[in-house]
């Protein structure tokens, strides 16, 4: 029976129509080969190789042990926020109470709970582009409006104080987002930058966020957290990346204080509270150093593996690389259509790549993304993949 013949038929609304992600659907193509006995070098996905440390599922495992598994408070359990507020002392010499931190579901759950909690609908929120799509996506379906601000070589690949200021004498904004180290770009804002940035929004009476989902994973110098040069920052950070926990769903949040009650009430009815296995797990991975430290060695090699060869394949522009496990590659020279780009190469050499219009509908039709998060196989054989592509 057709749509057609139930005119009156409820529909899905239009905050549900956000674009899909386009890496996904290289995803299935990808696994489709496999399914037919192809080999696949998976530099699309971004998220780490490894599977979660053995303290994590020791700590998993012990608490299955004792018994019953119920809810918590809906901030979380209180020994997992003292030793986030712990981690900022320790990693950043930042101090801070535990009573601003919050656990959540993954970062995802943190920006839902953030954007609730600051954000009317009809707000406007600049966030980068290019830049990790969910932030479109997410904002669009809370009615909040996303605000893209374009950046390049000339600013380093991160927003400035005079872009932001720009947009906002343009039309007034609400808040500013951005992410360092980045995805898609790797890239990464210095102290001095991060400092002027929330100068900025101070000056412009702003919210001023910080997603920090990358931090532990850089290879030339630290990754400095906004709560360093801005306490009234709302930063945003995960197990999901370093930690190795993407499946387990656990993240967390530093809020002002003034946030932290709004947010607890909005939790209570979204979620209830996070899954206790996952914060039990989550609170153990932070004696994990030694073990995560040899997987992002793992991360470095293959890094250094693909800075030295992509020029030799004829792929010699991408965007500085200061940490994630992301090389945002311009393949301009060759193709306007990443998507099609990507398609040939999987479809011809079996490298997964994800196409750069995920990340930027204005420009990313020239770019695409590789993901170093698996083996120095993958990395290998997706070289030999380019080599062979690029010269046909």
């Amino acid at each position: 029976m057709s749509e057609t013949s139930h005119p009156k038929r409820p529909q899905p609304s239009g905050r549900s129509a956000v674009a899909p992600f386009l890496v996904m659907d290289v995803m299935t193509a990808a696994n489709r080969r496999e399914a037919e006995g192809g080999a696949v070098a998976h530099m699309e996905i971004g998220q780490p190789g490894a599977p979660a440390p053995r303290k994590v599922v020791e700590a998993a495992q012990r608490a299955l042990e004792i018994g019953r598994i119920g809810y918590t408070e809906a901030l979380g359990l209180a020994s997992l926020r003292e030793r986030i507020a712990r981690h900022y002392q320790d990693a950043y010499g930042v101090t801070l109470p535990a009573s601003r931190v919050v656990v959540t579901t993954g970062s995802s759950g943190a920006f839902i709970l953030a954007f609730l909690s600051m954000f009317d609908p009809g707000a406007r929120l600049a966030i980068t582009a290019p830049g990790y799509p969910a932030y479109r996506n997410v904002l669009s379906a809370l009615g909040v409006e996303p605000v893209e601000i374009e950046v390049g070589p000339a600013d380093g690949w991160v927003m400035t104080p005079a872009a932001l200021e720009k947009a906002h004498a343009e039309r007034r904004l609400d808040g500013v987002l951005v992410m360092s180290p980045a995805n898609p770009s790797g890239t990464m804002m210095s102290r001095d930058q991060l400092a002027a940035l929330a100068a900025a929004c101070r000056r412009l009476g702003l919210w001023f966020i910080s997603d920090e989902i990358y931090h532990g994973l850089t290879y030339e110098r630290p990754a400095e957290t906004a709560l360093a040069v801005d306490d009234d920052a709302v930063v945003i950070n995960s197990f999901s990346k370093y930690y190795c926990m993407t499946g387990w769903r656990v993240g967390w949040m530093v809020v002002p204080e003034r946030l932290a009650r709004p947010i607890e009430r909005l939790s209570q009815s979204l979620a209830i509270s996070v899954p206790y296995l996952s914060q039990v797990a989550a609170e153990a991975s932070f004696e994990a150093t030694e073990e995560l430290e040899a997987i992002k060695a793992g991360y470095a090699a293959n890094r250094a593996l693909l800075l030295d060869g992509l020029p030799r394949v004829g792929l010699p522009d991408f965007l500085p690389v200061d940490g994630a496990f992301y090389i945002y590659v311009d393949v301009g020279r060759y193709t306007n259509d990443s998507m099609a780009f990507c398609k040939d190469l999987l479809e011809r050499e079996g490298v997964a790549t994800t196409p750069g219009l995920d990340f930027d509908l204005a420009r990313g039709h020239r770019y695409l993304r590789i993901s170093f998060a698996g083996t120095l196989a993958d990395c290998e054989a997706t070289l030999a993949g380019f080599g062979r592509f690029l010269r046909r």
